[in-house]
């Protein structure tokens, strides 16, 4: 079998390398890994790949950044003569982002069979381009592979057949239980022992200048009672700049390699951020987790894990911090089959999957 692995952008790179490692060396199976290039930041993605494993892409269609319709119709531009000459029975997309999307469009109109990672997420949010992504691709997708139970009612409701829906369990959390013992060796000795860290980068928290001046003076109030770290997307810190914002006493860092992330992560006294990944790191670890939103596409984050949606709601962020200050953080679990073992899953099925006969291309 001829399998595809089609990456984008960073939350790709740790879904992605689980299972190519647990399809490595299976009978019969040749990977090839194509990266679209969709995030900009080069740099930063070839740490990512050597940090988790990952071998260099087979293929980079060096995409880089656009607008949404600009992005996706140039990956797909870019990718059809690669499937076309390379002709692989299988294609696994990953995630919710614009390489995922354009690539279940090319395959479908080709007749190559599409399996999707961590299908059937919804936050039933239309106005994030990422809801978009996530319910053309599973209507599109020949096979499914959800990480909790309600990506398997989710689909089920959308009418995908339950021979297609596979639960596999959490191919991030893979990543995670695998470097987690490498993360919390790093450290840094600039930061204080106890720190809210933070992330924030959905247009709809940083693309307005009033709502995103909201934040940062919510941030600031919290960094009085708690040493607030932040990481900064380079988008979120263009807009404070563009918006003639100020970070004021926040720590502003760079962006930084999963691993440092990871760690920093680890040992956080509350984590603030408006990521969908994180709110699933988090809910592994243990660490209370406020995310920035009013819904979220892992619900089983909030009704099993550490995480609690405030919103844009300052006072809410203030009564939600206050519990975790005062040792009233919300306890969770973890939720089944996220044990370290998704990406084996996921090739033990496309192992026994009976590639379909493909149509003329």
């Amino acid at each position: 079998m001829k399998l595809f692995h089609i990456v984008g952008a960073r939350p790709n790179f740790m879904k992605v390398a689980p299972v190519l490692n647990a399809l490595k060396g299976r009978e019969n199976v040749v990977q090839t890994l194509v990266h679209t290039g969709q995030h900009y930041d080069v740099n930063m993605s070839d740490v990512f790949f050597q940090q988790l494993g990952i071998p260099a892409p087979d293929v980079n269609l060096a995409v880089g950044s656009g607008t949404h319709a600009k992005q996706t119709a140039e990956i797909m531009i870019r990718l059809e003569p690669v499937v076309l000459e390379r002709q692989p029975d299988l294609v696994l997309v990953y995630g919710d982002v614009n390489s995922t999307v354009a690539t279940v469009l090319v395959c479908a109109k080709l007749g190559v069979q599409v399996g999707h990672v961590e299908a059937g997420l919804r936050s039933f949010d239309r106005t994030m381009p990422e809801e978009i992504n996530r319910l053309v691709t599973d209507q599109l997708a020949d096979l499914l592979f959800t990480p909790s139970e309600d990506g398997d009612e989710n689909l089920r409701r959308e009418g995908i057949p339950a021979e297609k829906i596979f639960r596999v369990g959490n191919v991030m959390i893979d990543s995670l239980v695998r470097l987690l013992p490498l993360a919390r060796k790093t450290g840094r000795d600039d930061l204080p022992e106890r720190y809210a860290l933070v992330t924030l980068h959905r247009p709809a928290n940083v693309d307005d200048s009033a709502t995103l001046k909201g934040i940062l003076e919510s941030l600031l109030e919290v960094n009085r009672d708690l040493a607030v770290v932040f990481p900064a997307h380079p988008r979120t810190r263009k807009r404070i700049d563009d918006f003639g914002l100020s970070a004021g006493q926040l720590r502003v860092l760079d962006p930084l390699p999963y691993v440092d992330f990871l760690g920093l992560q680890s040992r956080a006294t509350v984590v603030i951020t408006d990521s969908g990944g994180i709110q699933e790191e988090t809910t592994y670890l243990g660490v209370p987790c406020l995310t920035v939103r009013e819904n979220t596409e892992r619900p089983i984050t909030v009704s099993m894990g550490t995480n609690v949606l405030v919103g844009r709601d300052p006072e809410k962020l203030r009564t939600e911090l206050s519990r975790v200050l005062s040792g009233k953080a919300k306890k969770g679990t973890v939720p089944p089959l996220w044990d370290g073992h998704a990406g084996e899953r996921i090739a033990d099925i496309l192992v026994g999957w009976p590639p379909r006969v493909k149509a003329a291309i």
